[in-house]
């Protein structure tokens, strides 16, 4: 049986030549990584459980820097979050905006944010900067084209995933038929699920800490 575990990123052009980049030693040692994810808003804050913005927004940006340090695992995670959007909900629980502090054990740094109320658009990026170079990937304008007038600079921008990553989610689509039909392993697997998880639960100690965390001390609960 075929897992199949969901980071599009993984798919997506500018993501995976980030990463092919880095897999040939073009960039150099890796140093410092950079993942964010912003979100145009929440329909019904009220309705979003606890940690969501670890389990099922930044959990996608921890597999991404896993992606662009390809063979480093998280050792020590640091993670503050807050409702600064939709302070009325923080009583239930709710966190809007995060901020996690990774390091890995190659010696690189890397920073993952999140926002659930970016006004001009869904807003996907990731950055690479090594000993030899710096690769970036990720673009929230709709077209290359951008208009400079009398009141400014003005571009079309993505509003939704699907249809930001609409490219990526139909090469996963295809990446895992192919799997099922050639009994082939599928990439991303289950460990990088779990190393993901890992990272997103560790932030959530942190956060309820205040203090760094290793991976491995939630794994192991």
């Amino acid at each position: 049986m075929a897992l199949q575990v969901g980071f599009n990123r993984r798919f997506d052009q500018s993501f995976r030549a980030a990463h092919e980049l880095v897999a040939a030693g073009r960039l150099g040692t890796p140093q410092l990584l950079r993942s964010l994810t912003r979100d145009p808003g929440i329909p019904d804050p009220g309705r979003v459980p606890p940690a969501t913005i670890f389990l099922e927004t930044l959990i996608h940006d921890f597999d991404s820097l896993r992606y662009l340090n390809p063979g480093a695992e998280a050792v020590e995670v640091y993670a503050v979050a807050d409702a600064l959007a939709y302070p009325d909900f923080k009583d239930q629980g709710l966190q809007d905006a995060a901020v996690v502090l990774i390091r890995f054990d190659n010696g690189a740094m890397a920073t993952a944010e999140a926002s659930f109320h970016a006004v001009y658009g869904y807003d996907i990026r990731g950055e690479v900067f090594g000993s030899a170079g710096m690769a970036t990937a990720g673009d929230l304008r709709r077209a290359t084209m951008t208009y400079h007038g009398p009141d400014g600079v003005v571009a079309d921008t993505w509003r939704r995933n699907i249809d930001l990553f609409h490219d990526a989610y139909t090469a996963e689509l295809a990446a895992f038929t192919d799997c099922v039909r050639t009994r082939a392993t599928p990439e991303p697997g289950g460990q990088d699920a779990r190393a993901a998880l890992a990272i997103a639960l560790a932030a959530i100690r942190s956060v309820e800490t205040g203090s760094p965390v290793h991976p491995d001390e939630v794994e192991q609960r």
